[in-house]
């Protein structure tokens, strides 16, 4: 038995093992949604500081690549993690440490950091977040699925996670900043892919005299 053979038998056989076993159970991840007070910032995420009558030491920031933001006078301010809440107080603190007298602070985002669609999609890459998007809109929004996709469900992994979750697309699922959307081939074409090469290899033995 040649190693192509080999290789061929083995490959029907993962195609008979997971048309019986089916796909693997579906898994929710839920987190914080944008608006939600307990919503974290992260790297890419456009904010607004007011300072209450002190108009120059607010304005428009975005969140750095080391999860900070530069602010005028008090300069770097974590914010990476952090609520908006919890923001306002890091700043006017920094604010009291010897610039103002108990200053009051508001922080609100403008707008929030991309999301990335990747896999069997007609344009996989990075998207701008809009709030409320849906798996199915952000799919759409790619250009649609490919022919070799699995259309009910996507994988989903948020920002700080290492795994992801396998969801289902008719449950509506939430699309949050940050999120890596994988879409799937199907076992069908994921054999194809891998008896391709085969078959050319094959085909050349047969020719070369």
């Amino acid at each position: 038995m040649t190693a192509a053979v080999r290789i061929l038998l083995r490959a029907l056989a993962a195609l008979a093992l997971a048309l019986l076993v089916g796909e693997p159970s579906l898994a929710a991840a839920p987190v914080p949604a944008p608006g939600n007070a307990d919503y974290r910032l992260g790297t890419a995420d456009k904010i607004r500081v007011i300072v209450y009558g002190e108009a120059d030491l607010g304005g428009e920031f975005q969140v750095d690549a080391t999860g900070n933001v530069r602010l005028p006078l008090v300069g770097q301010v974590k914010a990476g993690g952090m609520t908006a809440h919890e923001l306002e107080q890091n700043i006017a603190t920094a604010l009291a440490n010897g610039y103002l007298n108990d200053p009051k602070v508001a922080v609100e985002v403008l707008t929030y950091r991309p999301f990335y669609i990747i896999g069997q999609v007609l344009k996989p890459g990075e998207y701008p977040y809009a709030v409320g998007m849906s798996a199915s809109s952000a799919v759409a929004l790619a250009g649609g699925f490919t022919p070799k996709a699995i259309q009910s469900s996507i994988y989903v992994r948020h920002q700080g996670e290492v795994a992801e979750h396998r969801v289902a697309l008719n449950e509506g699922v939430a699309v949050q900043p940050g999120d890596v959307l994988r879409v799937d081939s199907t076992t069908f074409w994921d054999v194809i892919d891998v008896l391709s090469p085969l078959a050319g290899v094959s085909a050349l033995r047969y020719t070369i005299p």
